[in-house]
Parts: C-alpha cells; structure tokens; sequence
C-alpha cells in the first residue's frame, strides 16, 4: 500500500495550498489528532476514554450514515468537548465521484453533523469539488495533514504504526489516525503511547478551530 507518512510540501505548499494541512505554531506548542469514519461502537469510545485520560481534545471527521446509527456516540463527542467534521455521508472518493453527486453526499452528510469543517475521505478531492465546498453561502474549512498514522494498513503491525507518527510529529502536526473497525489493532496500540509521548514532550492536544 503506497502512502506517505508526512505530507510532502508540493502538495501543501504548491498545488493544494488553500486546503489545510498544518497549524501554525504559537507560544505553546500543540499537536492536532484527528480521528476518520466514526462514529463506531468500540473504536470512538475507547478514543474518547484515552483522551480523557490525558485532558486531550481532538477532532473526529465523522461519516453522516455512522453518526445516524451512532448517535449517542456523537452526542458523547460533542459532550466532552471535542470537534466534529463532516467526511461525507457515504464515505465517498472524490475521484471517482462526479462533483454534483459528491456535493449531495456532502449536503446529507451535513444535515447530522454541524461543522464548517471537512475531510475528504482518502484524501481524494477535485479542484471542481474543492470550489464548491470552500465558495457557496457557508464555507467548508478543508482539512487535509500532516502526518499519516497508517493505521488502516493491515500490512502493518502497532508498532510501526506508532513508529510512523513519532518518527513524523512536530508542533503544529495534525495526525490522522482512524475510529474505525479496519483501523483498530493498529490504532489502539498506537494512541496511547502517542499520547504519552506528546505528553511527555509538553506539547498541548488541541482540537481543530471552525474559524
């Protein structure tokens, strides 16, 4: 499976640079997690119970037909004061996906999740589906990363998952990790030790702004 694990900066500097891929650092340092495809039974509550653990906030890109069917799960992130985002409805790839039936899918999506923030899910997104989420009445922040866990890969193991991230993460990072039944050995290993590590490193756990 061919990714990479820290964005190159052709893509966040050059040909996507309107979308966002990193926070500017200010006088306390923080790092950004993110969590895709949640709400999910096991997966979203053991992340919400890490972050607890450790007065961490994070941001949690949810697919509208799993916050329908996971609704209590929703209300608890919103409850302990993490931010939502949409991911689409259906978990749609924008490339393989005409732009007036990925806006639809997007708009559904939007009737269970209030945010002006998104993540295309697989990172795939068109220039023409860009324009229509970031120039219409009330905007779409576009979320991209910085750093890709890689905990959806089934090749590889928690370790190198962790490895992944420490080897990557710096302030102003936003981390993609995933709240996902796919994702879940190799994220659950990986989450706590990160968070130690950010921890340890004084770095704040922030969740993402809507402005």
């Amino acid at each position: 499976m061919a990714y990479r694990v820290k964005t190159p900066s052709i893509l966040s500097k050059v040909l996507y640079r309107n979308l966002v891929w990193k926070i500017p650092v200010g006088d306390t340092p923080a790092v950004y997690l993110t969590f895709d495809d949640g709400p999910h039974p096991t997966a979203t509550p053991f992340v919400l119970d890490q972050l607890k653990e450790y007065n961490a906030k994070a941001t949690f890109f949810c697919i509208g037909k799993n916050v329908v069917e996971h609704q209590d799960i929703y209300q608890r992130i919103l409850k302990e004061g993490h931010r939502v985002g949409n991911h689409t409805q259906n978990h749609v790839n924008g490339w393989h996906t005409k732009k007036n039936k990925y806006i639809t899918d997007v708009n559904e999506a939007e009737k269970h999740i209030n945010s002006n923030l998104f993540r295309p899910p697989y990172g795939r997104i068109t220039r023409g589906q860009i324009s229509a989420l970031t120039q219409r009445d009330k905007p779409y922040k576009i979320i991209m990363w910085d750093v890709l866990s890689g905990d959806f890969d089934t090749t590889i193991n928690g370790q190198k998952c962790l490895d992944n991230v420490l080897s990557a993460v710096e302030p102003g990072s936003i981390i993609v990790f995933h709240d996902s039944q796919k994702a879940w050995d190799r994220m659950s290993y990986a989450l706590p030790k990160v968070l130690a590590f950010c921890t340890e490193q004084k770095w704040q756990l922030k969740a993402l702004t809507t402005t």
